[in-house]
């Protein structure tokens, strides 16, 4: 299993979606978290370590409680395979679109 692959399915989950998009808009701690969604806290904390696992969010500690950001540089790493990705897929097209305009002629 790559590490590209564990975050894609740490995202997989609509309920960690969720998640991930309520820490994206600000850092928030589990209750708040908790408070947004109709999940129990356990719940939440289980998403949150799945979501940490996969290096997209990082908690701080705050008081007694933790505070969650997402991860820039794990975030960053999925952003550039999937960059690749798209790369990819646009030189294949291009590919095809060049190859079609050869049988044109």
């Amino acid at each position: 299993m790559t590490y590209d692959y564990v975050q894609i399915s740490a995202l997989a989950d609509p309920t960690r979606r969720a998640v991930f998009a309520l820490v994206a808009e600000q850092p928030r701690s589990v209750a708040d978290i908790t408070r947004a969604l109709p999940v129990t806290q356990s719940a939440v904390s289980q998403h949150l370590k799945v979501l940490r696992e996969a290096q997209l969010v990082r908690s701080e500690p705050k008081g007694a409680s933790n505070i969650y950001h997402i991860d820039p540089a794990g975030l960053g790493r999925m952003r550039a395979w999937l960059d690749s990705l798209w790369s990819d897929a646009l030189g294949e097209f291009k590919s095809h679109v060049e190859a079609s305009q050869e049988d044109d002629l």
